[in-house]
């Protein structure tokens, strides 16, 4: 069944939720910053909430998290908040010191999108970023379709541009497999040997690492709280195995409770967030406080401050060759 809610309007604009079924599982989207409100997935005979999100769908106009949100026009941080480009200097909108994150102050996770059903169990979102808009330069038509297929999530998020701009999307959930507590005792594998350098401001600065004997290493099956040991938190850029099968899962996750989670990308990285130092967030879903360590995300995307390292590789589109990137994400119960 699905059940398309309207909860007001904001800004001359109305924030709607699209709620889509497929057997026992469910999925909410909300038309502000594309985002995944809540999933639900069957366990046991109950539904279990696999996601962070807020009960007060207005929580997201003003919420700090990017819970469940598309980020973009690019995820991540671009250093300085500048590019060149033959020559040509873009300046961009900082909100983050200096720097950008996520797109900048009124980025893809922060707009309103258009909205519409495709059918019982997916949506379509739309959103054209004019030109000039955080400082990018050309117009972008972002489209992302999100379907819900049993247990399994499918992104799929292109643009087209006029001019050569940068676009490197990333989907922002935060998950819990358990719906409830921390995540340390979540086990995660995943095809990433490799992972990006940064600096003290989390720029990437061109270098990469093995992932060998770090915290970032979870080539072999392991617990978050086996690979940081000292509650330190991952906030970083992991580097996906070259020449991988992308037909196989390139990451999966399983929780005490049975639940298992696993991860499609085209994608050269993802970031991998264990909210370590997330402050405590009231008014979460079924009247859960989230603190810290509550969720992991795992956002598949380009290279981080790729425009400003050539030696990474490029995220730039143009209208010969627009942007595509294809996430799946399933979960269930053994």
């Amino acid at each position: 069944m699905t059940v398309v809610k309207d909860y007001g309007q904001f800004n001359g604009q109305t924030l709607r939720g699209v709620t889509i079924s497929d057997g026992d599982a469910t999925l909410s989207v909300l038309n502000y910053g594309a985002t995944t409100r809540d999933w639900r997935v069957p366990l046991n005979g109950q539904r279990i909430p696999v996601l962070l999100g807020y009960n007060d769908p207005e929580r997201y106009l003003t919420c700090a998290t990017y819970f469940g949100a598309i980020a973009g026009r690019v995820s991540n941080r671009i250093g300085s908040a500048q590019y060149s480009l033959g020559g040509q200097s873009h300046q961009l909108v900082p909100n983050e010191g200096a720097n950008q994150l996520h797109g900048g102050p009124a980025g893809l996770s922060k707009v309103f999108w258009d909205i519409e059903l495709d059918g019982p169990s997916a949506v379509r979102l739309q959103y054209n970023s004019p030109a000039g808009e955080n400082g990018f330069p050309g117009c972008a038509k972002v489209t992302v379709d999100i379907r819900l297929d049993g247990a399994r999530v499918t992104y799929d998020m292109r643009a087209e541009v006029d001019y050569v701009t940068p676009i490197s999307l990333a989907q922002h959930n935060y998950y819990n497999l358990g719906g409830g507590g921390s995540i340390w005792d979540h086990r995660m594998r995943c095809q990433a040997d490799r992972v990006l350098e940064m600096d003290e401001q989390g720029i990437m600065t061109g270098e990469i690492s093995p992932v060998d004997g770090t915290r970032f290493d979870f080539q072999q099956m392991r617990s978050f709280a086996e690979a940081d040991e000292s509650r330190l938190g991952i906030d970083h850029n992991l580097v996906f195995e070259a020449g991988r099968n992308v037909g196989q899962p390139v990451s999966e996750v399983e929780a005490p409770n049975g639940m298992r989670l696993k991860f499609w990308s085209d994608q050269p990285g993802g970031q991998l967030y264990t909210a370590a130092a997330m402050p405590p967030q009231d008014g979460g879903l079924d009247g859960q406080t989230y603190g810290p360590a509550a969720g992991f995300c795992f956002e598949p995307q380009g290279f981080p401050n790729a425009v400003n390292i050539p030696s990474f590789p490029s995220v730039l589109v143009s209208p010969e060759m627009p942007y595509s990137q294809k996430l799946q994400v399933e979960i269930k119960g053994n």
